[in-house]
């Protein structure tokens, strides 16, 4: 749509922002932003309020990296959790869908990404050094890389294991029921956890 046949600036100026949120494009930013105006302005304020606490008082776990609202996540802080484990994993969708499984009692890291010439990410950029960190402190007994099977992923689980080659943990990946350039957050429950169950030691 065309700025012009907007009938209003304050509406175009929504729309603009709503449709920087990926995957709505103006069309459907429009429908949004229409649908708000519909709404209560108490239910509005109530969505900005919990959008901008979001942004400004989210916190990250300074173990794992996990999204959390304290210093240390749930999850690292547990003391039912399996700490000698930990599953390696590209971003906090992952985490979410490994925990939809019900199956893995262990702790996790974050790695913020994968190793991505093209795009201009590289190991750097990845939360890989504080996992090389957690592994020497001592305590870890195996490391599940449980990255998605696509050739970014694939790079960054080889990178991790040449880092990890010389500490003596065990290096695991997980079975390939996730098919091939699948994202692990799209994977089914099922299938992710008989994935993670039937995980493998990583080959060089």
């Amino acid at each position: 749509m065309n700025q012009s046949q907007y009938p209003s600036v304050l509406l175009q100026k929504a729309v603009t922002e709503i449709s920087r949120l990926p995957g709505i494009g103006s069309r459907t930013a429009l429908r949004l932003a229409l649908h708000l105006l519909k709404q209560d302005v108490v239910e509005v304020d109530a969505l900005v309020d919990s959008i901008r606490d979001f942004r400004h008082n989210v916190n990250f776990c300074k173990v794992c990296h996990n999204i959390s609202d304290t210093d240390i996540c749930e999850i690292c802080s547990n003391d039912g959790r399996d700490k000698t484990t930990i599953c390696v994993v590209e971003n906090v969708r992952d985490v979410m869908a490994i925990e939809g499984t019900l199956q893995y009692k262990g702790v996790y890291h974050v790695l913020g990404g994968v190793i991505s010439p093209m795009d201009g990410i590289g190991p750097s950029d990845l939360e890989i050094n504080s996992l090389v960190e957690r592994v020497k402190q001592g305590g870890i007994e195996e490391v599940i890389l449980a990255l998605s099977p696509t050739m970014e992923g694939d790079t960054t689980n080889f990178f991790i294991f040449r880092k990890l080659q010389d500490t003596g943990v065990k290096v695991t990946v997980i079975a390939r029921g996730v098919a091939q350039n699948d994202e692990l957050q799209y994977t089914d429950e099922v299938t992710l956890g008989r994935a993670l169950a039937g995980r493998v030691p990583f080959k060089n």
